[in-house]
């Protein structure tokens, strides 16, 4: 049985250097802890055709909708966090011969400017991917104190202390803010000095994000329950898409290869591989870096 293609909201990142990595075998069974919209996971189940012992995760309910067809064909649906899913999978014994991991926000969140991700789309500023949650941007953005404001814009947008004072203090100055308009073109107002590429606002934007949705400890408490996660001679493949998140993936991997004995996971990638060089006409590709390991 097949899955149906879609026309494309959404164009998997790294695709045919992720299937070069996990090489996928007819009978593999598959967990793909951010699902997303199904792109990965309908080529890696078009090899392995193991749909009933196959799990798809996601924390959208747009995502979740959208993957409803993969039910009709048997896979799991989880509707929760990765790191939730990952440890009920655990504590069920579960173990997979492919784990994917893809840590990007997806097109169709991006396009949504009700989803309030994006400064290029006016709308409310919310930014959860789960949007059961309490806290959104505007949350944050509203309430947090100066000096939280400038710990998170400093440390997960990583933008300079000087640029994260000036940008925390025009927040508490124009306080409330509501909409991605208002916030970017804050951002804009006191940025000093000419932009070209990059927009002021994309770093304060990533780091709300990164903030309202937990992204980095979601990440670090993932790592040690994938050898868990995996069969003797399971891949994983983690794709990250700011140096933050992959600095955490590729600290864990490097204390695996320098465990010796001890170590359960064995890299399959020396350097990451990088979307500018591996998936070069895809524009989400470019700042993507795909790292991997297989289980001793």
């Amino acid at each position: 049985m097949s899955i149906k293609e879609h026309p494309p909201q959404h164009v998997p990142v790294l695709l045919d250097a992720t299937l070069d990595l996990l090489h996928p075998i007819e009978g593999e069974n598959y967990l793909d802890l951010t699902a997303g919209y199904g792109g990965h996971a309908r080529r890696v189940l078009e090899k392995t055709k193991n749909y009933e012992a196959s799990v798809l995760v996601d924390r959208d309910s747009f995502a979740i909708a959208e993957l409803g067809e993969f039910t009709n064909a048997g896979v799991t649906l989880l509707h929760t966090d990765f790191v939730s899913a990952a440890r009920s999978l655990v504590e069920e014994g579960r173990q997979f011969d492919i784990v994917l991991v893809d840590l990007g926000v997806s097109s169709p969140q991006l396009d949504k400017s009700e989803r309030g991700f994006s400064f290029t789309h006016d709308g409310p500023l919310d930014m959860r991917m789960d949007r059961r949650q309490d806290i959104s941007a505007e949350t944050l953005v509203n309430r947090a104190s100066k000096d939280e404001l400038i710990r998170i814009i400093k440390t997960y947008g990583e933008e300079p202390t000087g640029f994260a004072r000036r940008i925390a203090d025009a927040i508490v100055t124009n306080r409330p803010i509501r909409t991605t308009k208002q916030l970017a073109d804050l951002v804009v107002s006191v940025h000093v000095g000419k932009w070209k590429k990059i927009h002021p606002a994309t770093r304060t934007f990533q780091a709300l994000r990164i903030a309202v949705n937990q992204e980095l400890r979601q990440v670090e408490e993932l790592m040690p329950l994938i050898p868990k996660l995996l069969k003797s001679g399971g891949r994983v493949g983690i794709i990250s898409f700011h140096s933050l998140e992959d600095r955490i993936v590729k600290q864990y991997f490097n204390e695996q290869k320098n465990a010796g004995y001890e170590a359960e996971l064995q890299l399959t990638t020396k350097k990451p591989l990088a979307g500018d060089i591996y998936d070069v006409h895809n524009p989400r590709s470019r700042s993507a870096k795909l790292r991997g390991a297989v289980k001793k």
